[in-house]
């Protein structure tokens, strides 16, 4: 049982300590600590500025009672207009100890010395004895001196000013006369500190609690984004941020959720393409497995040996060119495709394509009509452009009925579009046409309009030479192409009337 109490309170220290590293770790905590300490130093240095200020007035103040109490001393011949700079020299004491009294303030001090320094005189706030104590420079000294006096009773600061002019008499000196005033007698610099500093550590404080509050509230969304971060998993991207709004933290929680839009799109296509390649490849080595166990299973003619190996070919043949185009789309995909953009003619462009679709067509008895052609110069890759050709024309004579007239159509030419000067080749077919419901997806991966038919009757993407049935990337891959060249395809199509695709690439403005 001891062991388990230990054991608990062990857990709970490094559970504590963790907590408290996490916490002095946190962008939180360094915000507010700069925050505090940049307030710091610039209440600092403002309190300085206040007390320093204040320290010149009251040290103004108090050399003005001292050349006050100066004047009243020595009378008015002694007058001076403004402030003591240097000490005066006195000619002729008069008898002043009548009248002293009346024009002394309680807490100045007026001594006469002889030249020895021995005290005569003295009247005040201090007996000769504290002024024989007090930290002054010897005789002989000019200006204004500051000291620290014994304390007072009465007097909450005890540092003096002085001033010490010298007696003359028949032009020697016969002593000095010694005039002090307190320099902040209401002790107002000493409150004034106190003040400061209460205020100041007032103000921090609030500012730390209020720091911490708002730099709390400030962030919440990068918990919030913290937290659905947490919880998305491979399985799982339906969690969104959702942060209302429309300031930094709000616009990166929304490019959040656009990131995990287009994740889940991602991983949607991954899941779906892996799953539609997979049932691809399983159909034909499923066919290949069955055959080879057929012609294994027992001694069989000739001809029947020969059905299973062009089987097994075909099935073969599927699969090779549906791995090829897997591999490029898999390089599309990844950028490894780099396209030229080489001048070139669209016309010789389709009449190349005419020429390699042309086995196709007369395998399948298909009529081709080839429209009038004109020069149209474009820039691109000659390799992808004509693959993306040969895609449509094969779709379109697989897909074509027999008849007396021609059942694909090709055509070419030029028009302006939203400000750009765009070539265009439609390929026409008279074939079963394309579903409504259904055109806005055969551009999709592995998309078929009819998934009952087998492969030798699909009607959504090409046939090799040997009339197998395509793998349903073709029209994917065409599409990847013309986006690649900065165009577009579109379709055309009414179900039993044929289909239209035509396909947009930017025109050469500046070809002859």
């Amino acid at each position: 049982m001891v062991r388990e109490i230990e054991k608990s309170m062990k857990s709970r220290n490094i559970l504590k300590k963790q907590t408290l590293n996490t916490f002095f770790r946190s962008i939180r905590f360094r915000l507010v600590l700069w925050f505090v300490l940049i307030l710091a130093l610039v209440m600092g240095v403002f309190s300085a500025f206040v007390y320093w200020r204040q320290a010149q007035d009251v040290r103004a103040i108090a050399v003005g009672q001292l050349n006050f109490t100066l004047e009243r001393f020595l009378g008015p011949e002694h007058e001076r207009e403004g402030v003591i700079a240097q000490a005066p020299v006195v000619q002729v004491i008069p008898d002043f100890s009548q009248s002293l009294s009346a024009n002394l303030q309680a807490s100045a001090v007026v001594s006469i010395q002889g030249s020895d320094g021995a005290i005569q005189q003295s009247f005040g706030a201090l007996t000769p004895e504290q002024i024989q104590q007090l930290r002054l420079p010897q005789n002989g000294w000019t200006g204004i001196q500051q000291t620290i006096i014994p304390d007072i009773p009465g007097i909450d600061n005890n540092r003096y000013l002085f001033i010490k002019p010298s007696i003359l008499q028949n032009g020697q000196t016969a002593g000095y006369l010694l005039v002090g005033v307190p320099l902040d007698p209401n002790n107002q610099l000493g409150r004034l500190v106190v003040s400061l500093v209460l205020g100041n550590l007032l103000t921090l404080a609030i500012a730390l609690t209020g720091g911490f509050w708002l730099a709390d509230r400030a962030m919440r969304p990068v918990h919030a984004i913290t937290q659905t971060a947490r919880q998305i998993s491979e399985t799982d991207l339906q969690k969104r941020i959702h942060l209302p709004g429309k300031d930094e933290l709000s616009e990166l929680g929304n490019t959040f959720d656009e990131m995990l839009n287009r994740l889940q799109t991602a991983f949607d296509r991954q899941r779906q393409f892996t799953a539609d390649a997979s049932h691809e490849l399983r159909t034909p080595l499923t066919i290949i497995n069955l055959e080879a166990s057929r012609g294994l299973s027992s001694r069989r003619s000739t001809e029947e040996y020969d059905r299973v190996l062009h089987t097994i070919q075909s099935e073969n043949q599927f699969m090779i060119r549906l791995v090829n185009n897997l591999l490029a789309l898999a390089r599309m995909d990844a950028g490894q495709v780099k396209l030229k953009t080489d001048p070139l003619d669209l016309s010789s462009l389709i009449l190349e394509v005419i020429e390699r679709t042309r086995p196709l067509a007369e395998a399948k008895g298909v009529k081709v009509d080839i429209g009038k052609l004109q020069e149209i110069r474009i820039k691109g890759d000659h390799p992808t452009l004509v693959q993306m050709l040969t895609n449509l024309v094969e779709n379109a004579i697989k897909f074509s009925v027999p008849t007396t007239d021609p059942q694909v159509q090709l055509s070419a030419g030029k028009r302006q579009e939203a400000g750009r000067l765009l070539a265009w080749v439609r390929v026409k077919d008279n074939g079963v046409g394309i579903p409504a419901d259904h055109q806005a997806h055969i551009f999709d991966r592995f998309y078929q309009v009819d998934r009952s038919r087998n492969r030798t009757d699909g009607k959504d993407d090409v046939t090799d030479e040997q009339g197998s049935s395509g793998t349903g990337l073709g029209l994917a891959i065409a599409q990847w192409i013309a986006q690649a060249h900065h165009g577009e395809i579109r379709v055309e199509s009414v179900a039993g009337q044929g289909s239209t695709f035509e396909v947009l690439l930017p025109a050469d403005e500046h070809a002859e």
